[in-house]
């Protein structure tokens, strides 16, 4: 039997520059080929690096805890769509999570994600920040390549919308908090900067802002990081001193070992689970600390 190709920390590091910064796919390929020693070990690593969506969902969308439903609200410029995720079981208002995506966009794993937070007791709602454009596409390229078109204050302004609908939804407590991944973690610390009324933000992976923005947020955050994760983790230093010198609620958590989207368990190369079972169980209690 063939043994399965070694995926190492090159590769990883290759894959990381292809999806977020200006390495195309042919380079990358090439790239990866001469790291793995031939075509044929390249094209079997290829999908290992990459989110598979069709590995099973860790919540299904059928579990009938649940009440889930595609929506659409008012965004700051148009109308914004979103995938909407609460228990059945709720007997008061409960407080509501903004689950914000990578740059793939609002993927069935990001559904996933939503299903998993209400299982936990909140109102969950998946924004689809690509709504302006169209949607979210099946093409994972092309939604990236979609991404570096969306303007910053734009997708801040449409998460401000997400908090300003659900603060006021049926059967919520007016307590929001947003949770974000790899881009979407970028989106939670503008949030954080942007809008004022934000209760609690929770950022993994995320790009940080400038310093100079940091007296602006207002909301308590919990950061969680990959310990491998060189382009992201260069960016701590500096956001950690700005937010102890203003003073700023906040958490930082750096997880030895482990890659960028270790979270994303469709990767089958960087998810962690032990990584991402603690960082979980770190974000839910916070916002049953905040949203309550």
């Amino acid at each position: 039997m063939d043994k399965e190709p070694k995926v190492t920390q090159a590769m990883i590091n290759a894959y990381d520059e292809y999806t977020h910064l200006h390495l195309d796919r042919r380079r990358f390929m090439e790239r990866l080929t001469a790291l793995a020693g031939s075509g044929a070990a390249a094209a079997a690593i290829a999908p290992m690096l990459a989110a598979n969506g069709a590995r099973a969902a860790i919540v299904e969308p059928s579990d009938d805890r649940l009440m889930t439903q595609d929506v659409t609200f008012p965004g700051s410029t148009g109308e914004m769509k979103a995938y909407w995720a609460s228990p059945k079981s709720a007997t008061a208002p409960l407080g509501s999570i903004i689950v914000i995506h990578e740059n793939r966009g609002l993927n069935e794993h990001i559904r996933d994600v939503s299903r998993r937070a209400a299982l936990e007791g909140f109102n969950a709602l998946a924004v689809d920040f690509l709504s302006p454009l169209g949607g979210t596409p099946m093409d994972e390229d092309k939604a990236r390549e979609m991404f570096s078109t969306l303007d910053p204050a734009q997708t801040a302004a449409d998460g401000e919308a997400a908090r300003v609908w659900l603060s006021k939804h049926e059967g919520a407590n007016g307590k929001v908090g947003a949770v974000g991944f790899c881009w979407g973690g970028g989106l939670v610390n503008r949030m954080a900067v942007n809008s004022p009324d934000l209760n609690a933000g929770v950022a993994y992976y995320g790009q940080q802002p400038p310093a100079a923005d940091v007296p602006k947020i207002k909301a308590p955050l919990m950061l969680h990081y990959g310990g491998l994760d060189e382009r992201i983790n260069a960016g701590i230093p500096a956001y950690r001193e700005a937010l102890e010198k203003n003073g700023k609620s906040f958490e930082i958590f750096v997880y030895e070992g482990v890659n960028h989207a270790f979270n994303n368990d469709t990767s089958a190369a960087r998810y962690d689970k032990a990584a991402a079972d603690l960082a979980w169980s770190r974000t839910t209690g916070f916002f049953r600390k905040y949203l309550a």
